[in-house]
């Protein structure tokens, strides 16, 4: 998809999933696109609708959640869009674990028992769930791999004051348990996901998306707790299963490796997954939605004008 150029854009910035365009400094247009990265790699194939799930299942939490802190978000003027308060992003993002699993599990598994600093209890087997949530927060990285880091050596670092840690750990758990509660209700576990916060004023704001396959895991809860305990592999609902085939055909996102071929039944089993997530999390039919890139352009400079008057 081609760069648009809006009334008032004062900066664009094309991420692995998303295009993000600045306006007047002060609004941020963001369009979820059909890409799709595992690793830090974007991967060479869209997936249909991955830009419109994603979107409006974050719209719906954002808005689940507005009474725990406040958002970023204003408008979702198309599918796949979004508009918001212009924050100034901290460094780090929150990953909160409910559960022993992926990057996590990893670490166990290679005889860690501590990570980000948290040290991790004995006797874990894969998928356990931790005694209380705990958070494993990691650097933003501009380019390349984000990388683990403890509270300590945020706030040594700088990238957050004791103050601001203590307010961005608080929202993290409770927007954590709130996302666990929705879940619950539809029958599924939130195991782990990340939050990213921002400053606008002297206010700590929620932004990005957030409660998504991208940025989340989940697992079912029916029959959870037998899978566990013949350790079995538990029925999941994230974007794990694409890493778990990236993995089994050798590449991890490392020099030298070579995404493997995608075919149009594997695009077509990834979009179905998503779209299962959608109707699982929200607990309504996904109604695809699509739009030509000048109906989306015309609904957000349309959006624009609104907010700004």
């Amino acid at each position: 998809m081609a760069a648009y150029r809006f009334p008032g854009q004062t900066n664009f910035y094309s991420g692995k999933v998303r295009d993000v365009y600045s306006i007047n400094n002060s609004l941020l247009v963001m369009i979820a696109s059909d890409r799709i990265s595992a690793f830090d790699v974007i991967l060479p194939r869209p997936i249909p609708y991955k830009g419109q799930v994603l979107n409006e299942i974050a719209a719906w939490m954002l808005n689940a959640c507005s009474d725990i802190c406040p958002n970023w978000l204003l408008s979702t003027p198309a599918p796949s869009v979004s508009i918001g308060k212009r924050c100034e992003p901290f460094k780090i993002e929150m990953v909160v674990r409910g559960h022993l699993t992926g990057h996590a599990w990893r670490t166990y598994q290679s005889g860690l028992r501590s990570l980000c600093g948290v040290t991790l209890p004995e006797g874990l087997k894969e998928n356990d769930a931790f005694p209380t949530p705990i958070i494993t927060p990691s650097t933003k990285a501009s380019e390349g791999h984000d990388e683990d880091i403890s509270k300590e050596a945020i706030i040594e670092q700088g990238l957050a004051t004791v103050d601001d840690w203590n307010v961005l750990e608080k929202y993290a758990l409770q927007l954590f348990e709130r996302g666990r509660q929705i879940a619950a209700k539809q029958g599924l576990i939130l195991v782990d996901t990340k939050y990213e916060f921002g400053r606008l004023g002297n206010e700590i704001v929620l932004m990005d998306e957030i409660h998504t396959p991208d940025s989340s895991r989940y697992f079912y809860a029916d029959g959870f707790e037998e899978r566990q305990q013949q350790s079995e592999k538990q029925k999941q609902l994230s974007k794990e299963f694409v890493r778990e085939w990236l993995i089994a055909h050798n590449f991890m996102g490392k020099e030298g490796q070579t995404v493997p071929e995608m075919t149009d039944e594997w695009i077509d089993t990834i979009s179905k997954r998503y779209i299962e997530l959608y109707e699982n999390i929200i607990g309504e039919k996904f109604v695809p939605k699509p739009m030509s890139e000048e109906e989306v352009y015309k609904k957000i400079v349309d959006a624009l004008s609104i907010i700004g008057h």
